[in-house]
């Protein structure tokens, strides 16, 4: 049985949509990637598989536990790491109670290991912590029990640049381990990075779900012209070519040409002959950067008709995870509310 099921799994806030009809399966040993903007459903679904709030319709499995069978998800819960979007600790305890704390409730196996990697002032008190350091003692207390599957939103907010490195290396040998992982993120370098398959999610409902290279693959190449001849947007006549557009004009250029580029998602054949029109001075086509295909679902993607503002709109997704504000089945949660 996969680790993750969701079933139509859906949640409204009074008329306002969470997410709807989320149907997916997430593999024993796979780095599963849930992607999304602020306000797009990501912290929604997070907290609804973790129990923190009721679907409103559809069902959703935990390593085997329905959500509906609070006793059953209590215990599967007990083998989660869970990361929250934005940590709450108690500011006046310093790092080390905490760790401690959260050793005694669900066992610590790996806080040595992982404080060799993640290094936060233990001896300080909390409430004198940078953003980093939160984050670094959230991320030890998720792993310290050395579970089967990390839930995580948004868990490389606030790391450096050589944390973040450090935590995609870790991700990438707990993944050989066995370990699952299903993590929101709206950081797309690091999906590339790291990520085996990707869910794709655009006001609340699932927009494209595939491995990272076949979405790639799927949505083109860059191409970068740069001909003798002075090139205008309108002349790149290719059906298959999309975000047509002038990066450098003729004024700019010593030789008096301009460069045009573009996604293409058609067939080589006719690529390579619109080209033989032109004196080539210069021709690049690279895979299209992920973030350019990211957009291409929320510039030009569903239409669902629908009237819905994502998550509750005056409000953004952090504060709905940690507010308590939201509907009566809600409470604030703490890093590592397994």
């Amino acid at each position: 049985m996969p680790p993750l099921e969701l079933d139509g799994l859906t949640k409204y806030y009074g008329d306002v949509r969470g997410v709807e009809d989320l149907t997916f399966d997430v593999e024993s040993g796979e780095v599963f990637g849930f992607l999304g903007p602020n306000g797009a459903g990501k912290t929604t679904a997070i907290r609804t598989l973790m129990g923190f709030q009721s679907p409103t319709a559809g069902t959703a499995s935990v390593l085997g536990a329905e959500l509906t069978d609070a006793d059953a998800l209590r215990r599967a819960r007990a083998n989660v790491g869970y990361l929250p979007s934005e940590p709450s600790f108690d500011d006046h305890v310093t790092g080390r109670r905490i760790l401690d704390y959260h050793g005694a409730l669900r066992g610590d196996e790996r806080s040595a290991e992982l404080l060799e990697l993640f290094d936060p002032p233990l001896d300080r008190d909390v409430g004198e912590y940078s953003r980093g350091n939160r984050q670094m003692l959230a991320i030890v207390i998720a792993f310290m029990h050395d579970p089967d599957l990390l839930v995580m939103d948004e868990p490389t907010t606030g790391l450096d640049p050589l944390k973040q490195a450090q935590f995609h290396r870790f991700v990438r040998d707990e993944r050989d381990r066995g370990t699952t992982f299903f993590f929101s993120s709206h950081v797309l370098s690091e999906v590339r990075k790291v990520c085996d398959r990707v869910g794709i999610i655009r006001d609340g409902r699932l927009a494209a779900l595939e491995d990272v290279e076949s979405l790639l693959e799927r949505s083109g190449k860059t191409v970068r012209v740069h001909a003798a001849e002075t090139l205008a947007a309108d002349d790149v006549t290719l059906a298959a070519a999309h975000d047509v557009a002038v990066t450098e004009t003729a004024a700019e250029t010593a030789d008096g040409a301009a460069t045009v580029s573009f996604t293409y998602t058609g067939s080589y054949d006719a690529l390579l002959e619109w080209l033989r029109g032109y004196d080539l001075l210069d021709l690049t086509i690279e895979e299209a950067p992920l973030e350019a295909v990211f957009m291409r679902f929320y510039d030009g993607g569903l239409d669902d008709g629908a009237s819905d503002g994502g998550e509750p709109s005056d409000r953004g997704e952090n504060d709905e995870a940690l507010s308590g504000e939201g509907p009566s089945d809600e409470r604030p949660v703490e890093s590592g509310d397994v």
